[in-house]
Protein backbone atom coordinates (compact mmCIF):
# COMPACT_ATOMS: atom_id res chain seq x y z
CA UNK A 1 0.00 0.00 0.00
CA UNK A 2 2.72 2.74 0.50
CA UNK A 3 4.67 1.73 -2.31
CA UNK A 4 1.65 2.34 -4.26
CA UNK A 5 0.07 5.56 -2.32
CA UNK A 6 3.27 7.23 -2.08
CA UNK A 7 4.47 7.74 -5.68
CA UNK A 8 0.42 9.02 -6.36
CA UNK A 9 0.73 11.39 -3.58
CA UNK A 10 3.95 12.68 -4.41
CA UNK A 11 3.17 12.55 -8.39
CA UNK A 12 -0.64 14.62 -7.21
CA UNK A 13 1.63 17.01 -4.26
CA UNK A 14 4.31 18.28 -7.27
CA UNK A 15 1.45 18.65 -9.89
CA UNK A 16 -0.75 20.53 -6.77
CA UNK A 17 2.18 22.93 -5.97
CA UNK A 18 2.72 23.36 -10.60
CA UNK A 19 -0.34 24.15 -10.78
CA UNK A 20 -0.77 26.67 -7.75
CA UNK A 21 2.24 28.47 -8.84
CA UNK A 22 0.88 28.75 -12.13
CA UNK A 23 -2.24 29.09 -11.06
CA UNK A 24 -1.15 31.95 -8.51
CA UNK A 25 0.99 33.82 -11.35
CA UNK A 26 -2.21 33.41 -13.95
CA UNK A 27 -4.73 34.93 -11.39
CA UNK A 28 -1.87 37.45 -10.68
CA UNK A 29 -0.99 39.22 -14.56
CA UNK A 30 -4.98 39.02 -14.48
CA UNK A 31 -5.72 41.26 -11.77
CA UNK A 32 -2.34 43.31 -12.55
CA UNK A 33 -3.60 43.75 -16.20
CA UNK A 34 -7.26 44.55 -15.03
CA UNK A 35 -6.06 46.86 -12.99
CA UNK A 36 -3.66 48.63 -14.95
CA UNK A 37 -5.95 49.15 -17.75
CA UNK A 38 -8.89 50.74 -15.32
CA UNK A 39 -5.60 53.07 -14.38
CA UNK A 40 -5.68 53.92 -17.79
CA UNK A 41 -9.28 54.43 -18.29
CA UNK A 42 -9.56 56.72 -15.43
CA UNK A 43 -6.37 58.91 -15.85
CA UNK A 44 -7.57 59.23 -19.25
CA UNK A 45 -11.12 60.15 -17.86
CA UNK A 46 -9.16 63.04 -15.93
CA UNK A 47 -7.23 63.90 -19.03
CA UNK A 48 -9.57 63.90 -21.54
CA UNK A 49 -11.93 66.38 -19.20
CA UNK A 50 -8.68 68.84 -18.57
CA UNK A 51 -8.71 68.73 -22.37
CA UNK A 52 -12.19 69.82 -22.54
CA UNK A 53 -11.51 72.79 -20.05
CA UNK A 54 -8.44 74.04 -22.02
CA UNK A 55 -10.16 73.47 -25.12
CA UNK A 56 -12.97 75.97 -23.76
CA UNK A 57 -10.84 78.51 -22.36
CA UNK A 58 -8.43 79.05 -25.46
CA UNK A 59 -12.21 80.17 -26.90
CA UNK A 60 -12.98 82.47 -24.21
CA UNK A 61 -12.82 86.40 -24.33
CA UNK A 62 -12.62 87.32 -20.71
CA UNK A 63 -13.11 90.88 -21.41
CA UNK A 64 -16.84 90.52 -20.75
CA UNK A 65 -17.13 87.56 -18.39
CA UNK A 66 -19.43 88.37 -16.30
CA UNK A 67 -22.06 90.22 -18.48
CA UNK A 68 -23.70 87.85 -20.88
CA UNK A 69 -24.94 83.91 -20.68
CA UNK A 70 -21.43 83.14 -22.66
CA UNK A 71 -21.05 80.73 -19.73
CA UNK A 72 -24.17 78.81 -20.18
CA UNK A 73 -24.14 78.61 -23.65
CA UNK A 74 -20.26 77.06 -22.99
CA UNK A 75 -21.75 74.57 -20.63
CA UNK A 76 -24.42 73.81 -22.79
CA UNK A 77 -21.76 72.90 -25.39
CA UNK A 78 -20.25 70.52 -23.07
CA UNK A 79 -23.25 68.48 -22.04
CA UNK A 80 -24.31 67.84 -25.36
CA UNK A 81 -21.06 66.46 -26.31
CA UNK A 82 -20.13 64.74 -23.00
CA UNK A 83 -23.57 63.89 -21.51
CA UNK A 84 -23.76 64.62 -17.95
CA UNK A 85 -20.30 64.32 -16.91
CA UNK A 86 -19.77 67.73 -16.26
CA UNK A 87 -22.21 69.47 -13.89
CA UNK A 88 -21.18 73.12 -13.88
CA UNK A 89 -18.75 75.96 -14.88
CA UNK A 90 -17.59 78.78 -13.47
CA UNK A 91 -14.73 81.48 -13.74
CA UNK A 92 -13.03 82.59 -11.22
CA UNK A 93 -10.89 86.07 -10.99
CA UNK A 94 -7.49 85.52 -8.89
CA UNK A 95 -9.29 86.83 -6.03
CA UNK A 96 -11.73 83.95 -5.69
CA UNK A 97 -14.61 85.74 -6.52
CA UNK A 98 -16.38 83.59 -8.74
CA UNK A 99 -17.94 86.32 -11.65
CA UNK A 100 -19.59 83.63 -13.72
CA UNK A 101 -21.54 80.74 -13.33
CA UNK A 102 -23.68 78.11 -14.75
CA UNK A 103 -25.09 75.34 -13.74
CA UNK A 104 -28.24 73.85 -11.32
CA UNK A 105 -26.56 75.45 -8.04
CA UNK A 106 -26.95 79.12 -6.75
CA UNK A 107 -23.34 79.76 -6.78
CA UNK A 108 -22.72 83.21 -8.52
CA UNK A 109 -20.42 85.61 -6.32
CA UNK A 110 -19.10 82.22 -4.43
CA UNK A 111 -16.24 83.07 -2.87
CA UNK A 112 -13.62 80.15 -2.55
CA UNK A 113 -10.03 82.30 -2.13
CA UNK A 114 -9.91 80.26 0.93
CA UNK A 115 -10.45 77.08 -0.11
CA UNK A 116 -7.99 74.66 -0.54
CA UNK A 117 -8.43 73.95 -4.53
CA UNK A 118 -8.31 77.16 -5.25
CA UNK A 119 -5.06 77.63 -3.45
CA UNK A 120 -3.48 74.67 -5.40
CA UNK A 121 -5.18 75.46 -9.15
CA UNK A 122 -3.82 78.96 -8.63
CA UNK A 123 -0.10 77.05 -8.75
CA UNK A 124 -0.95 75.07 -11.09
CA UNK A 125 -2.23 75.34 -14.96
CA UNK A 126 -3.90 72.45 -14.83
CA UNK A 127 -5.43 70.97 -11.73
CA UNK A 128 -7.71 67.97 -10.14
CA UNK A 129 -8.89 68.40 -7.01
CA UNK A 130 -9.87 65.81 -4.56
CA UNK A 131 -13.22 64.53 -4.02
CA UNK A 132 -15.17 66.83 -1.48
CA UNK A 133 -18.48 68.32 -0.58
CA UNK A 134 -17.79 71.79 -0.52
CA UNK A 135 -20.73 74.64 -0.80
CA UNK A 136 -23.40 72.37 -2.06
CA UNK A 137 -22.84 69.54 0.40
CA UNK A 138 -22.57 66.85 -1.65
CA UNK A 139 -19.43 64.85 -3.05
CA UNK A 140 -17.55 65.98 -6.28
CA UNK A 141 -14.42 67.14 -7.85
CA UNK A 142 -13.48 69.99 -9.80
CA UNK A 143 -11.26 70.06 -13.07
CA UNK A 144 -9.44 73.85 -13.01
CA UNK A 145 -7.52 75.50 -15.55
CA UNK A 146 -5.74 79.05 -15.23
CA UNK A 147 -5.21 81.39 -18.07
CA UNK A 148 -3.84 84.32 -18.26
CA UNK A 149 -5.77 87.66 -20.25
CA UNK A 150 -4.00 90.88 -20.19
CA UNK A 151 -1.70 90.27 -17.39
CA UNK A 152 -4.64 88.86 -15.08
CA UNK A 153 -4.94 85.67 -13.78
CA UNK A 154 -8.42 83.12 -14.63
CA UNK A 155 -9.58 80.22 -13.17
CA UNK A 156 -12.05 78.07 -15.42
CA UNK A 157 -13.65 75.54 -12.91
CA UNK A 158 -15.74 72.23 -13.80
CA UNK A 159 -17.34 70.16 -11.46
CA UNK A 160 -17.16 66.23 -12.39
CA UNK A 161 -20.05 64.33 -11.54
CA UNK A 162 -19.20 62.06 -9.13
CA UNK A 163 -21.82 59.18 -10.33
CA UNK A 164 -20.06 59.19 -13.73
CA UNK A 165 -16.68 59.03 -12.31
CA UNK A 166 -17.71 56.18 -9.61
CA UNK A 167 -19.03 53.73 -12.26
CA UNK A 168 -15.71 54.10 -13.27
CA UNK A 169 -14.43 52.11 -10.60
CA UNK A 170 -17.92 49.84 -9.87
CA UNK A 171 -17.29 48.32 -12.99
CA UNK A 172 -14.13 46.64 -11.40
CA UNK A 173 -15.70 43.45 -9.98
CA UNK A 174 -14.52 39.71 -10.32
CA UNK A 175 -16.07 36.82 -8.13
CA UNK A 176 -18.29 37.84 -5.04
CA UNK A 177 -15.70 39.97 -3.36
CA UNK A 178 -13.68 41.70 -5.87
CA UNK A 179 -13.95 45.18 -5.97
CA UNK A 180 -11.91 48.78 -6.44
CA UNK A 181 -12.09 51.78 -4.94
CA UNK A 182 -10.08 55.46 -4.83
CA UNK A 183 -8.09 56.94 -1.55
CA UNK A 184 -5.71 60.05 -1.94
CA UNK A 185 -2.96 60.46 0.32
CA UNK A 186 -4.91 60.84 3.49
CA UNK A 187 -6.63 57.55 3.15
CA UNK A 188 -9.82 59.16 2.23
CA UNK A 189 -11.65 57.67 -0.30
CA UNK A 190 -12.57 59.41 -3.21
CA UNK A 191 -15.29 56.69 -4.98
CA UNK A 192 -17.74 55.01 -3.08
CA UNK A 193 -16.78 51.57 -2.06
CA UNK A 194 -19.70 48.46 -2.74
CA UNK A 195 -18.49 47.09 0.87
CA UNK A 196 -18.01 49.36 4.06
CA UNK A 197 -14.80 49.29 5.89
CA UNK A 198 -12.26 51.52 7.19
CA UNK A 199 -9.02 52.00 5.48
CA UNK A 200 -5.78 51.56 7.13
CA UNK A 201 -3.82 54.34 6.20
CA UNK A 202 -0.27 53.57 6.97
CA UNK A 203 -0.66 50.35 4.77
CA UNK A 204 -1.81 52.81 2.36
CA UNK A 205 0.80 54.86 2.86
CA UNK A 206 3.56 52.28 2.13
CA UNK A 207 1.93 51.49 -1.64
CA UNK A 208 1.65 54.63 -2.23
CA UNK A 209 5.70 55.08 -1.72
CA UNK A 210 6.75 51.57 -2.87
CA UNK A 211 4.84 52.10 -6.15
CA UNK A 212 6.37 55.59 -6.39
CA UNK A 213 10.30 54.65 -5.21
CA UNK A 214 10.20 51.52 -7.17
CA UNK A 215 8.80 52.33 -10.55
CA UNK A 216 5.77 50.20 -10.84
CA UNK A 217 2.59 50.22 -12.66
CA UNK A 218 1.31 47.87 -10.57
CA UNK A 219 1.95 46.62 -6.86
CA UNK A 220 0.39 43.08 -6.03
CA UNK A 221 0.25 41.93 -2.14
CA UNK A 222 -1.63 39.34 -0.40
CA UNK A 223 -2.54 39.80 3.24
CA UNK A 224 -5.10 39.88 5.95
CA UNK A 225 -8.08 42.61 6.05
CA UNK A 226 -9.08 44.18 9.14
CA UNK A 227 -11.48 41.26 9.38
CA UNK A 228 -8.24 38.70 9.45
CA UNK A 229 -9.70 37.63 6.20
CA UNK A 230 -6.72 36.63 3.70
CA UNK A 231 -6.70 39.17 0.96
CA UNK A 232 -5.17 40.01 -2.64
CA UNK A 233 -4.34 43.77 -2.98
CA UNK A 234 -3.67 45.40 -6.17
CA UNK A 235 -2.48 48.54 -6.00
CA UNK A 236 -1.81 51.80 -9.05
CA UNK A 237 -0.79 55.42 -8.80
CA UNK A 238 -3.66 57.67 -10.72
CA UNK A 239 -3.47 61.70 -11.21
CA UNK A 240 0.25 61.86 -11.23
CA UNK A 241 0.69 60.31 -8.01
CA UNK A 242 -2.35 62.27 -5.44
CA UNK A 243 -4.78 59.03 -5.59
CA UNK A 244 -4.62 55.31 -5.57
CA UNK A 245 -6.66 52.84 -7.25
CA UNK A 246 -7.09 49.86 -5.16
CA UNK A 247 -8.38 46.76 -6.24
CA UNK A 248 -9.13 43.98 -3.11
CA UNK A 249 -10.35 40.26 -3.39
CA UNK A 250 -10.56 37.86 -1.08
CA UNK A 251 -7.87 35.08 -1.67
CA UNK A 252 -10.43 32.26 -1.42
CA UNK A 253 -12.65 34.01 -3.94
CA UNK A 254 -9.56 34.60 -5.94
CA UNK A 255 -8.10 31.32 -6.02
CA UNK A 256 -11.85 29.16 -6.21
CA UNK A 257 -10.67 27.23 -8.98
CA UNK A 258 -7.60 26.08 -7.51
CA UNK A 259 -9.05 25.15 -4.60
CA UNK A 260 -11.98 23.57 -6.61
CA UNK A 261 -8.84 21.39 -8.17
CA UNK A 262 -7.09 21.03 -4.77
CA UNK A 263 -10.55 19.37 -3.48
CA UNK A 264 -10.66 17.42 -6.65
CA UNK A 265 -7.23 16.27 -5.66
CA UNK A 266 -7.96 15.46 -2.32
CA UNK A 267 -11.07 13.25 -3.33
CA UNK A 268 -9.27 11.66 -6.43
CA UNK A 269 -6.41 10.41 -4.13
CA UNK A 270 -8.62 9.69 -1.17
CA UNK A 271 -10.68 7.05 -3.70
CA UNK A 272 -7.49 6.12 -5.14
CA UNK A 273 -6.51 5.36 -1.72
CA UNK A 274 -9.14 3.10 -0.96
CA UNK A 275 -9.25 1.49 -4.08
CA UNK A 276 -5.58 0.53 -3.21
CA UNK A 277 -5.61 -0.62 -0.13
CA UNK A 278 -9.16 -2.60 -1.14
CA UNK A 279 -7.27 -4.03 -4.13
CA UNK A 280 -4.13 -4.23 -1.75
CA UNK A 281 -5.88 -6.28 1.61
CA UNK A 282 -8.16 -8.38 -1.24
CA UNK A 283 -4.62 -9.64 -3.29
CA UNK A 284 -3.06 -10.03 0.27
CA UNK A 285 -5.70 -12.23 1.69
CA UNK A 286 -5.88 -13.82 -1.61
CA UNK A 287 -1.65 -14.22 -1.17
CA UNK A 288 -2.29 -15.52 2.10
CA UNK A 289 -4.73 -17.91 1.32
CA UNK A 290 -2.61 -19.13 -1.47
CA UNK A 291 0.45 -19.38 1.02
CA UNK A 292 -1.73 -21.22 3.95
CA UNK A 293 -2.70 -23.60 1.17
CA UNK A 294 0.56 -24.63 0.25
CA UNK A 295 1.71 -24.38 3.97
CA UNK A 296 -0.80 -27.09 4.26
CA UNK A 297 0.08 -29.13 1.52
CA UNK A 298 3.77 -29.02 2.46
CA UNK A 299 3.06 -29.98 6.31
CA UNK A 300 1.29 -32.87 4.69
CA UNK A 301 3.54 -33.83 2.57
CA UNK A 302 6.29 -33.21 5.47
CA UNK A 303 4.20 -35.71 7.45
CA UNK A 304 4.24 -37.99 4.36
CA UNK A 305 8.15 -37.55 4.12
CA UNK A 306 8.43 -38.20 7.76
CA UNK A 307 6.58 -41.49 7.94
CA UNK A 308 8.48 -42.43 4.35
CA UNK A 309 11.47 -41.80 7.01
CA UNK A 310 10.15 -43.74 9.28
CA UNK A 311 9.44 -46.68 6.90
CA UNK A 312 12.75 -46.11 5.94
CA UNK A 313 14.10 -46.64 9.33
CA UNK A 314 11.99 -49.65 10.62
CA UNK A 315 13.72 -51.22 7.38
CA UNK A 316 17.10 -50.54 8.18
CA UNK A 317 15.91 -52.39 11.59
CA UNK A 318 14.24 -55.60 9.49
CA UNK A 319 17.41 -57.28 9.66
CA UNK A 320 17.74 -57.16 13.76
CA UNK A 321 14.13 -57.63 14.04
CA UNK A 322 13.76 -60.75 12.19
CA UNK A 323 17.09 -61.95 14.09
CA UNK A 324 15.62 -61.28 17.29
CA UNK A 325 12.07 -62.96 16.34
CA UNK A 326 13.87 -65.89 14.66
CA UNK A 327 15.36 -67.77 18.04
CA UNK A 328 11.99 -67.54 20.31
CA UNK A 329 10.05 -68.99 16.85
CA UNK A 330 12.95 -71.89 16.48
CA UNK A 331 12.38 -72.22 20.44
CA UNK A 332 8.39 -72.51 19.56
CA UNK A 333 9.18 -75.24 16.75
CA UNK A 334 11.15 -76.95 18.60
CA UNK A 335 8.82 -77.49 21.53
CA UNK A 336 5.75 -77.93 19.29
CA UNK A 337 7.88 -80.92 18.06
CA UNK A 338 8.52 -82.28 21.32
CA UNK A 339 5.18 -81.99 21.94
CA UNK A 340 4.34 -84.05 18.69
CA UNK A 341 7.01 -86.78 19.37
CA UNK A 342 5.38 -87.45 23.08
CA UNK A 343 1.89 -87.41 21.58
CA UNK A 344 2.93 -90.28 18.82
CA UNK A 345 4.39 -92.22 21.62
CA UNK A 346 0.91 -91.70 23.36
CA UNK A 347 2.84 -90.11 26.52
CA UNK A 348 -0.78 -89.42 28.64
CA UNK A 349 -0.52 -92.30 31.36
CA UNK A 350 1.88 -90.68 34.24
CA UNK A 351 1.91 -87.48 35.43
CA UNK A 352 5.82 -86.91 34.88
CA UNK A 353 4.37 -86.68 30.86
CA UNK A 354 1.53 -84.02 32.02
CA UNK A 355 4.24 -81.92 33.28
CA UNK A 356 6.33 -81.68 30.57
CA UNK A 357 3.42 -81.29 27.99
CA UNK A 358 2.41 -77.88 30.53
CA UNK A 359 6.37 -76.76 30.72
CA UNK A 360 6.56 -77.36 26.73
CA UNK A 361 2.85 -75.35 26.11
CA UNK A 362 4.38 -72.83 28.76
CA UNK A 363 7.73 -72.12 26.91
CA UNK A 364 5.65 -71.75 23.49
CA UNK A 365 3.39 -69.46 25.37
CA UNK A 366 6.51 -67.43 26.53
CA UNK A 367 8.33 -66.89 23.83
CA UNK A 368 4.85 -66.40 21.72
CA UNK A 369 4.89 -63.53 24.02
CA UNK A 370 8.06 -62.44 23.24
CA UNK A 371 7.44 -62.49 19.63
CA UNK A 372 4.05 -60.05 20.42
CA UNK A 373 6.25 -57.51 22.00
CA UNK A 374 9.10 -56.95 19.79
CA UNK A 375 6.54 -56.90 16.45
CA UNK A 376 4.57 -54.79 18.58
CA UNK A 377 6.83 -52.39 19.20
CA UNK A 378 7.78 -52.43 15.62
CA UNK A 379 4.08 -52.11 14.38
CA UNK A 380 3.69 -49.76 16.92
CA UNK A 381 6.53 -47.08 16.20
CA UNK A 382 5.30 -48.25 12.09
CA UNK A 383 1.81 -46.79 12.64
CA UNK A 384 2.44 -43.99 14.88
CA UNK A 385 1.49 -40.35 12.92
CA UNK A 386 -0.05 -38.95 15.83
CA UNK A 387 1.74 -35.39 15.79
CA UNK A 388 0.17 -33.55 18.54
CA UNK A 389 1.49 -31.85 21.08
CA UNK A 390 1.34 -33.84 24.39
CA UNK A 391 3.22 -33.79 27.58
CA UNK A 392 4.88 -37.32 28.18
CA UNK A 393 8.56 -38.51 30.01
CA UNK A 394 11.37 -38.52 27.33
CA UNK A 395 13.49 -41.73 29.47
CA UNK A 396 10.80 -44.10 28.37
CA UNK A 397 11.11 -43.07 24.44
CA UNK A 398 14.56 -43.05 24.67
CA UNK A 399 14.88 -46.53 26.11
CA UNK A 400 12.24 -47.98 23.57
CA UNK A 401 14.29 -46.30 20.40
CA UNK A 402 17.35 -48.70 22.32
CA UNK A 403 15.16 -51.58 22.59
CA UNK A 404 13.97 -51.52 18.54
CA UNK A 405 17.67 -50.60 17.52
CA UNK A 406 19.44 -52.97 19.75
CA UNK A 407 18.98 -56.38 18.09
CA UNK A 408 20.63 -54.81 14.95
CA UNK A 409 23.31 -52.68 17.00
CA UNK A 410 24.26 -56.73 18.29
CA UNK A 411 24.02 -58.48 14.68
CA UNK A 412 26.58 -55.30 13.97
CA UNK A 413 28.43 -56.34 16.60
CA UNK A 414 27.89 -52.65 18.14
CA UNK A 415 27.69 -51.89 21.90
CA UNK A 416 24.74 -49.73 22.32
CA UNK A 417 24.52 -47.85 25.73
CA UNK A 418 22.54 -45.73 27.33
CA UNK A 419 22.98 -42.97 30.45
CA UNK A 420 19.91 -40.96 31.51
CA UNK A 421 19.44 -38.90 33.92
CA UNK A 422 16.65 -40.48 36.40
CA UNK A 423 15.57 -37.03 37.34
CA UNK A 424 14.60 -36.09 33.37
CA UNK A 425 11.09 -33.55 33.55
CA UNK A 426 8.52 -33.81 31.45
CA UNK A 427 8.40 -31.88 28.04
CA UNK A 428 5.57 -30.70 25.78
CA UNK A 429 6.08 -32.17 22.03
CA UNK A 430 5.18 -34.70 19.77
CA UNK A 431 6.47 -38.21 20.46
CA UNK A 432 6.12 -39.40 17.07
CA UNK A 433 8.37 -37.17 15.17
CA UNK A 434 10.72 -37.16 18.56
CA UNK A 435 11.07 -40.60 18.07
CA UNK A 436 11.45 -40.22 14.26
CA UNK A 437 14.71 -38.24 15.35
CA UNK A 438 15.82 -40.43 17.29
CA UNK A 439 15.76 -43.52 15.40
CA UNK A 440 17.27 -41.61 12.64
CA UNK A 441 20.27 -40.56 14.48
CA UNK A 442 20.80 -44.06 15.89
CA UNK A 443 20.71 -45.44 12.48
CA UNK A 444 23.04 -43.29 11.08
CA UNK A 445 25.19 -44.36 14.22
CA UNK A 446 25.12 -47.85 13.23
CA UNK A 447 25.18 -47.80 9.48
CA UNK A 448 28.72 -45.76 10.14
CA UNK A 449 29.91 -48.40 12.31
CA UNK A 450 28.39 -51.16 10.26
CA UNK A 451 31.86 -52.91 9.07
CA UNK A 452 34.04 -51.92 12.37
CA UNK A 453 31.52 -52.54 15.00
CA UNK A 454 32.12 -49.92 18.44
CA UNK A 455 29.99 -48.31 20.44
CA UNK A 456 27.10 -46.29 20.86
CA UNK A 457 26.21 -43.73 23.57
CA UNK A 458 23.15 -42.00 24.10
CA UNK A 459 23.17 -39.86 26.67
CA UNK A 460 20.25 -37.78 28.37
CA UNK A 461 20.64 -34.63 30.47
CA UNK A 462 18.92 -31.18 31.80
CA UNK A 463 20.77 -28.53 31.17
CA UNK A 464 18.97 -25.09 32.52
CA UNK A 465 15.91 -24.99 30.94
CA UNK A 466 16.20 -27.82 28.12
CA UNK A 467 16.95 -31.43 27.77
CA UNK A 468 20.15 -32.62 26.26
CA UNK A 469 20.60 -35.49 23.99
CA UNK A 470 23.71 -36.68 22.56
CA UNK A 471 23.79 -39.59 20.21
CA UNK A 472 27.48 -40.44 20.43
CA UNK A 473 29.52 -42.66 18.57
CA UNK A 474 32.98 -44.03 17.98
CA UNK A 475 33.01 -44.21 13.90
CA UNK A 476 35.09 -43.23 11.04
CA UNK A 477 33.87 -39.41 11.59
CA UNK A 478 32.29 -37.07 9.34
CA UNK A 479 34.67 -35.68 6.73
CA UNK A 480 34.82 -31.15 7.53
CA UNK A 481 33.58 -30.52 4.08
CA UNK A 482 30.59 -32.64 4.83
CA UNK A 483 29.60 -31.38 7.74
CA UNK A 484 27.93 -27.42 6.70
CA UNK A 485 25.84 -29.98 4.51
CA UNK A 486 24.80 -32.71 5.87
CA UNK A 487 21.32 -30.71 7.40
CA UNK A 488 20.44 -30.02 3.36
CA UNK A 489 17.91 -32.31 2.00
CA UNK A 490 19.21 -34.78 -0.44
CA UNK A 491 22.16 -34.89 1.12
CA UNK A 492 23.91 -38.27 1.62
CA UNK A 493 27.08 -40.11 1.46
CA UNK A 494 25.50 -43.43 1.18
CA UNK A 495 25.56 -45.54 -1.61
CA UNK A 496 23.22 -44.88 -4.36
CA UNK A 497 19.89 -46.65 -3.66
CA UNK A 498 21.14 -47.10 0.47
CA UNK A 499 19.91 -43.27 1.53
CA UNK A 500 17.28 -40.23 0.54
CA UNK A 501 19.22 -37.35 2.15
CA UNK A 502 16.17 -36.49 3.79
CA UNK A 503 17.51 -38.54 7.60
CA UNK A 504 19.28 -35.46 9.07
CA UNK A 505 16.46 -32.62 6.77
CA UNK A 506 13.75 -34.04 8.38
CA UNK A 507 15.36 -34.42 12.24
CA UNK A 508 16.49 -30.79 11.41
CA UNK A 509 12.81 -29.55 10.47
CA UNK A 510 11.19 -31.39 13.52
CA UNK A 511 13.95 -30.09 16.53
CA UNK A 512 13.41 -26.90 14.39
CA UNK A 513 9.93 -26.71 14.91
CA UNK A 514 10.00 -27.62 18.67
CA UNK A 515 11.50 -24.83 19.62
CA UNK A 516 14.75 -26.90 19.52
CA UNK A 517 18.09 -26.65 18.08
CA UNK A 518 20.61 -29.56 16.89
CA UNK A 519 24.80 -29.55 16.51
CA UNK A 520 26.97 -31.72 15.60
CA UNK A 521 30.93 -32.15 16.63
CA UNK A 522 33.10 -34.36 14.87
CA UNK A 523 36.43 -35.47 14.38
CA UNK A 524 37.96 -38.13 11.90
CA UNK A 525 38.91 -41.44 13.12
CA UNK A 526 37.35 -40.39 16.52
CA UNK A 527 34.00 -39.94 16.84
CA UNK A 528 30.56 -38.38 15.79
CA UNK A 529 28.26 -36.55 18.41
CA UNK A 530 24.68 -35.10 17.69
CA UNK A 531 23.36 -33.40 20.36
CA UNK A 532 19.92 -32.42 20.63
CA UNK A 533 18.67 -29.62 23.10
CA UNK A 534 14.64 -28.98 23.73
CA UNK A 535 13.22 -26.33 25.48
CA UNK A 536 11.14 -27.96 28.61
CA UNK A 537 8.42 -25.56 28.14
CA UNK A 538 7.62 -25.97 24.04
CA UNK A 539 3.97 -25.17 24.08
CA UNK A 540 4.64 -21.66 22.14
CA UNK A 541 8.05 -22.82 20.14
CA UNK A 542 10.21 -20.04 18.83
CA UNK A 543 12.50 -20.69 15.98
CA UNK A 544 15.78 -22.13 16.61
CA UNK A 545 19.17 -21.37 15.68
CA UNK A 546 20.79 -24.89 13.84
CA UNK A 547 24.43 -24.61 14.63
CA UNK A 548 26.93 -26.97 12.96
CA UNK A 549 30.79 -26.97 13.95
CA UNK A 550 33.17 -29.46 13.73
CA UNK A 551 36.12 -30.39 15.60
CA UNK A 552 39.30 -31.87 13.77
CA UNK A 553 41.80 -32.65 16.67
Amino acid sequence: MLISLAPMIIFTGIILNQFSASHHEKIYAHLAELVLKHKQNIDGFLEERIHNIRFLVDTMEFDHIGENDDIAEKLMRLQSAYGTVFVDLGVINEKGQQVAYAGPFKLEKAQYADADWFKKARENLYFTSDVFLGLRGSPHFIIAVQKTWHGQKWIIRATIDFLSFNRLVEKVRIGETGFAYILNREGQFQTKPIFDFTPTLDIYDRYFFTLKRIGKDVEIQERPDGAGVMSIYVSALLKGGDWLLVYKQASSDAFSDLRNAQTGAVIFILLGGIIIVCLAVWMSNNVVNRIAKADSEKEIMNQQVIETGKLASVGELAAGIAHEINNPVAIMVEEAGWLQDLMEDGAFDNEEDIKEFERALNQIRIQGRRCKEITHKLLSFARKTDSRIEDFEISPLIEEMVALASQRAKFSNIELNTHLDPKLPAISASQSELQQVLLNLINNALDAMDKTGGVLDIIGRQEDESIVIDVADNGPGIPKANLARIFDPFFTTKPVGSGTGLGLSICYGIIHKMGGEITVKSTMDVGTTFSIRIPIQTDDPSEGVVHVTGNED
